[in-house]
């Protein structure tokens, strides 16, 4: 139950609250090797300068300065108190100014039909329930207004990396998987009604010196590898890095490492 005046998050999201804000500022290096696309994402809302662009979970605050790169007047929430304090800090100056809060994609402290675009990148697919995180959206949203997000599809390499950081964790699979949003076909149930929707897939391309490089990226920046890794004992840690050299083995070439993870771009007019 969402508490306004002590935690603006629902209860059963605190918990990956805390997980994600332990990236801290080092999670915007995680955003950096998805940037390609986070620009993909605000290139296709396109806000137009002036209009008012809410960007849900936003981290550290990529997807709000592209679009206040492009004249929006943007509003940027997420849940985790340490993501949003260095999105603050790295947005220092940006003009349009942005308004980053502390509040969560289910229960959005904004009025009915307040944006002229909502935008979130890899963030909202990662809300609890995902049907109020939906009604949220559209509730939100000028009647016209655009929509732009950015899901991991359920397959591939993301899916697999996921797969791989629950075996470690032995932890039970969440009632609904933040993978579904990457499936044209639950988006349609979630957002069809209040949305004309488009899709367009997308491969981003990230680029790590070996598999002792992006293993130190990870558990610096990225929660939920750096919590795990974290709450295992030296031996269990040895066996997840294992893992993860091993996944991240397939992707060597030449230069280094080069991921590839395809993902999915919503699109909508809001009805």
């Amino acid at each position: 139950m969402l508490d306004r005046t002590d935690n603006p998050v629902c209860e059963h999201n605190r918990a990956s609250a805390d997980m994600w804000s332990a990236g801290g500022r080092k999670y915007d290096s995680v955003s950096f090797a998805i940037s390609d696309a986070l620009a993909h994402t605000a290139q296709r809302l396109s806000p137009k300068p002036g209009d008012r662009v809410l960007d849900i979970a936003t981290g550290t605050g990529w997807s709000a300065r592209n679009c206040a790169r492009l004249g929006a007047e943007v509003t940027a929430v997420d849940i985790a108190p340490d993501l949003l304090e260095a999105a603050r800090q790295l947005s220092t100056g940006f003009s349009p100014a942005i308004d980053y809060r502390l509040a969560d994609a289910e229960a959005l402290p904004f009025g009915d039909a307040n944006f002229d675009g909502v935008i979130s990148t890899f963030g909202v697919m990662f809300a609890g329930d995902h049907g109020a995180a939906a009604k949220e959206i559209a509730r939100v949203a000028k009647p016209g207004s655009k929509l732009a997000l950015a899901t991991w599809v359920p397959s591939g390499a993301v899916a697999e990396f996921f797969g791989l950081i629950a075996r470690h964790a032995n932890a039970p699979a969440p009632e609904q998987s933040p993978l579904l949003w990457g499936e044209p076909d639950h988006v349609r149930d979630l957002l069809g009604g209040s949305y004309d929707l488009t899709f367009e897939r997308g491969f981003n391309h990230a680029y790590h010196e070996s598999e002792d490089a992006i293993w130190d990226w990870y558990v610096s920046g990225f929660g939920p590898l750096k919590v795990l890794s974290e709450s295992l004992d030296e031996r269990g840690r040895a066996a997840l890095k294992a893992d993860v050299d091993a996944y991240h083995g397939h992707y060597r070439v030449e230069a280094g490492l080069c991921v590839k993870r395809e993902y999915l771009v919503v699109l909508g007019t809001r009805k």
